[in-house]
């Protein structure tokens, strides 16, 4: 069998913050969630989008330290149309989350911003600009 790429994993500092950031990015995760070490959620597609504690990950490689520098990875979200990408990035940053990049339209045509999750990750907001005649 060849392995197929089936999760993304994020280590997070504060579960509670991370999970409510991404349901106010729209993903639908299970109240209560930020109870547990480990909480996955399944994706459109079948991809699955998972968050561990600092304490999960040292549970099984007691060495693992937090990488410092700029985000090394993006979670990049499609919105339907470019006035969800602004609307989101303002509730976004109005509930006190960093933004990154304002929405601006971008020259490969879609409207894009960008904003850090709780613990730095980069997060793209686009969506497609209406086709220009």
């Amino acid at each position: 069998m060849t392995p197929r790429f089936d999760l993304i994993g994020l280590v997070v500092t504060d579960l509670a913050r991370s999970l409510e950031f991404y349901r106010q990015v729209g993903l639908d995760i299970p109240a209560g969630a930020e109870h547990e070490p480990h909480v996955e959620v399944e994706l459109p597609g079948g991809l699955r989008l998972a968050w561990d504690t600092v304490a999960t990950v040292h549970s099984y490689d007691p060495g693992w330290t937090a990488p410092s520098g700029g985000a090394r990875v993006a979670l990049a979200f499609r919105c339907a149309d470019p006035d969800e990408v602004d609307r989101r990035y303002a509730e976004l940053v109005a509930a006190g989350h960093h933004g990154h990049r304002p929405p601006w339209d971008a020259v490969w045509g879609q409207r894009y911003a960008v904003l850090h999750d709780p613990d730095g990750n980069a997060v793209d907001l686009f969506a497609p600009l209406p086709a220009t005649g």
